[in-house]
């Protein structure tokens, strides 16, 4: 038998075995559930990353169980376990969390990680590895750069996981000899980011157009440039809420049916990307937002701070995150009024609330039907059970019909002579509209809707030519 076949292997941990990591991981679990603890997070970093992974292990309980992991990778330490090869778990993540890993796994005879004054990271490992083995050939499987000194000097190197850059500073440092094997080869990151992203989600900051078009006021080009630049912004904004509301849903969309393919749940993108990307995207927005008024710049912050406080708390209640999802929409419809200086009228304002709110429960509804189809009954993380279709139903189909009747009322309102030539035309946008609403649930209800209604309604071939419809009855009536 090859001696590479018999000489310990060492594996990390983050990235290795896991494809997220753990004190990233725990950072998330710490704000979703003790957030006001996090104040303390620079006191411990000015003592060294060691420090600060000890005091967060001290008060994190990220779940172990649903983290994504290696598969290919895990198989093969399966066969090594089976065939008595001695794999030693090491990891620069704290040595208790560690622990729990190892313990889940099985395959490990032991488990060693960081604790209050040691990171266990590059050099330090090597040095951890060389006390444990001596001048004795050993194995070592990672994924990262900082590992990069302890294959200089493994018999046996292997990479998992790893970046197209890794493999080749690897290969550049390979020595006659050595063995170097390949799992889980990673697909584009950058695919994974722009995923992340979200860009087809921009579609419903179109909304930011709708004071514009109502106004009658499309064809002045300094507005219409206002509008775009606002349009940028908030889609920034957005994705960077994305990615934010990505991270901390990362223990309900592990759970959940389709959401556990999302790139932070699966483990596809690093969580450490999402720390970095959605600040930068957020400044950027708002540095953006400054070329417009200050009323835009408000109406911004209130949104990223509200949808903050739905992913924490919010999503959490029953029908309460409905009302807020509403809000959200609505507030993009306000932000689209700032930004050229118009002020959004009552009526628009009870339309957008009530069609949003019968939107947001239509997509409640077909999260359930996809539960009820798995064999769940509730959804994590959220209010909502199985029991609760007939009421959605009524609730989301009374409001989606009463945004209808908010807009015949308008139609008829003295004041909306004021804007159009032939206001009574309007009344022309009901029964497509109606038509809509009625399809959309009659679909939710047959269990043939994906979860989301605008990105279906944006899709769907009859959607489209029923909107279209009531566009041009619009136009015809200005």
């Amino acid at each position: 038998m090859p001696p590479n076949k018999t000489i310990p292997l060492f594996v990390d941990l983050d990235g290795t075995v896991l494809k997220s990591d753990l004190l990233f991981e725990s950072v998330l679990w710490l704000l979703r559930h003790k957030p006001w603890i996090l104040l303390l997070v620079p006191f411990w970093l000015m003592r060294g990353r060691a420090r600060l992974k000890f005091e967060v292990a001290n008060r994190a309980q990220p779940i172990i169980e649903s983290q994504p992991r290696n598969l290919e990778f895990e198989a093969f330490l399966r066969c090594e376990a089976e065939r008595g090869r001695d794999l030693i778990l090491i990891s620069a993540s704290d040595e208790r969390l560690t622990r729990l890993v190892a313990a889940h796994l099985g395959h490990f005879v032991d488990a060693i990680g960081s604790d209050a004054h040691t990171n266990l990271k590059g050099q330090n490992k090597l040095l951890r590895i060389r006390h444990l083995c001596g001048d004795g050939a050993f194995g070592y499987a990672g994924d990262s750069a900082p590992d990069l000194v302890i294959w200089q000097h493994a018999e046996q190197r292997i990479t998992v996981n790893a970046s197209k850059a890794i493999r080749a500073q690897l290969a550049a440092q390979e020595q006659s000899g050595g063995e170097t094997l390949h799992f889980d080869v990673p697909s584009s990151r950058i695919k994974a980011f722009y995923r992340a992203l979200r860009p087809h989600q921009w579609i419903k900051n179109s909304l930011l157009f709708l004071p514009l078009l109502l106004s009658h006021q499309a064809d002045n080009l300094s507005l219409l440039f206002a509008a775009c630049v606002g349009f940028v912004s908030f889609s920034l904004c957005s994705s960077s809420v994305y990615l934010l509301n990505d991270m901390l849903d990362l223990e309900s969309d592990r759970q959940h049916v389709s959401k556990h393919k999302r790139p932070f749940a699966s483990g596809e993108l690093s969580l450490r990307v999402g720390f970095i990307a959605a600040p930068i995207l957020l400044f950027a927005s708002l540095v953006i937002a400054t070329a417009l008024p200050s009323v835009f710049l408000f109406t911004l912050a209130a949104y990223w701070m509200t949808t903050l406080l739905y992913s924490l708390y919010i999503k959490a209640y029953f029908l309460i995150d409905a009302v807020v999802l509403a809000g959200l929409f609505t507030l993009r419809i306000v932000a689209g009024s700032a930004a050229i200086g118009v002020t959004t009228t009552d009526w628009l304002l009870a339309f957008s609330l009530f069609l949003f709110f019968g939107l947001a429960l239509v997509k409640r509804h077909a999260e359930l039907m996809n539960l009820e189809k798995a064999g769940k009954l509730t959804s994590a993380g959220r209010g909502y059970h199985v029991y609760h279709l007939a009421l959605i139903r009524r609730l989301g189909l009374t409001a989606n019909l009463a945004a209808i009747g908010v807009f015949a009322l308008y139609a008829l309102a003295p004041s909306t002579t004021q804007l159009y030539s032939q206001p009574l035309i309007l009344l022309g946008v009901c029964p497509p509209m109606i038509y809509l609403v009625l399809r959309l649930w009659r679909i939710a209800r047959a269990g043939e809707l994906q979860e989301d209604p605008v990105r279906f309604a944006m899709q769907d071939r009859r959607s489209q030519l029923l909107l279209g419809c009531c566009a041009l009855i619009i136009w015809f009536a200005i």
